[in-house]
């Protein structure tokens, strides 16, 4: 079917060059590759769900997926975030003794590692949980590809999880890979739907070829340096150890995460409250200390409601230096801020 891509797009070798090799890195039957990191997963979702479909998604979700589950038109049930007794008691709600739930097409949708929340979703229960009440799974990968497993293949790696057991996998290249674009995995079958019937990958140029270049290089440089990635786990670790007594702030993203999530112990009541003293430690770590990190501001059309707090993402390029000085930076800073709701 990759020659109907020459229908819609104009495709160099180099795209066929890094799809092959971002499929046999993971070790699925084939790829596709998307122009831009975040249509990604907001033009796959919607390829393959359609209205009178199922979704059921973590409520934790980012915007991009958000965006993918509007853009189906599908019935979007949400549950608890990370929550697999959430998600369980959803299921068993949609399909018990429900005849016509049996008929139509049904998904479940999370993130390998939540840009909201820093969190990693428990790909080994959701496995189980896909399997006894008959869904499919879309996983996005775009912070754990790269990152997570033994070998930086993602989500299914860390837990032991055949890679076939997840049906679609979605992933931007714009994190681990320090390029652009995204790419889609799965099935051949899965990525042939997608080269006439994704909007995304249809209606858009391809990916400039210096790019796709640039993921093969990448990929081929994870492959032969795998101490890269004990050294991202090695600073990460730092980070945590170095935030842990952070005044009035709390980690709450997993201990694996490069996504490392800072949220208040004490809410003042309100978001936007919470957000601007957030901002205003964000502020003054940059203006004090020359130290850029990131408060979880989100627009008004994102319908995440989980506690906003401060993003840091760590890289294997940190040095504890580096490390050091944030953390030093960041406690001095929250203390005098934080000083009335310590």
């Amino acid at each position: 079917m990759k020659e109907l891509t020459f229908l819609c797009r104009t495709l160099a070798d180099v795209h066929l060059d890094c799809e092959a090799k971002i499929a046999n890195f993971l070790g699925t039957p084939d790829s596709i590759l998307y122009s831009y990191g975040i249509s990604t997963i907001f033009s796959v979702i919607p390829a393959f769900c359609k209205k009178g479909d199922i979704i059921v998604a973590d409520e934790g979700v980012h915007w991009a997926v958000q965006n993918g589950l509007y853009l189906s038109r599908s019935t979007v049930v949400y549950f608890k975030h990370n929550d697999m007794a959430s998600l369980a008691s959803t299921l068993e709600k949609l399909t018990r003794g429900n005849k016509r739930t049996e008929k139509i097409r049904r998904y479940i949708v999370v993130e390998s590692i939540y840009q909201n929340s820093g969190q990693i979703a428990p790909l080994d229960e959701i496995v189980k949980l896909k399997e006894k009440y008959l869904f499919r799974v879309i996983l996005e990968e775009s912070h754990s590809f790269g990152v997570l497993g033994k070998s930086g293949r993602g989500l299914a790696e860390h837990y032991g999880v055949p890679i076939d057991k997840i049906d679609i996998i979605t992933a931007g290249m714009g994190n681990a890979l320090a390029t652009d674009g995204g790419f889609c995995t799965g099935s051949a079958r899965v990525v042939d739907h997608q080269r006439l019937s994704s909007a995304g990958y249809v209606f858009s140029a391809s990916l400039p070829p210096y790019l796709a270049s640039a993921a093969v290089s990448a990929v081929n440089y994870l492959e032969e340096n795998p101490s890269v990635l004990a050294n991202l786990r090695s600073n990460v670790a730092l980070l945590h150890a170095g935030l842990s007594d952070a005044p009035g702030l709390e980690i709450s993203s997993h201990a694996l995460s490069p996504i490392v999530f800072l949220k208040l112990k004490k809410s003042t009541g309100s978001l936007a409250t919470d957000l601007d003293l957030l901002e205003t430690i964000a502020e003054q770590v940059l203006k004090e200390d020359s130290v850029f990190i990131v408060a979880s501001k989100r627009s008004t059309l994102d319908r995440c409601k989980l506690p906003v707090g401060i993003r840091l993402f760590v890289s294997a390029g940190h040095t504890e230096s580096d490390i050091s000085k944030v953390c030093s930076s960041l406690k001095r800073i929250s203390a005098s801020v934080l000083s009335d709701h310590v």
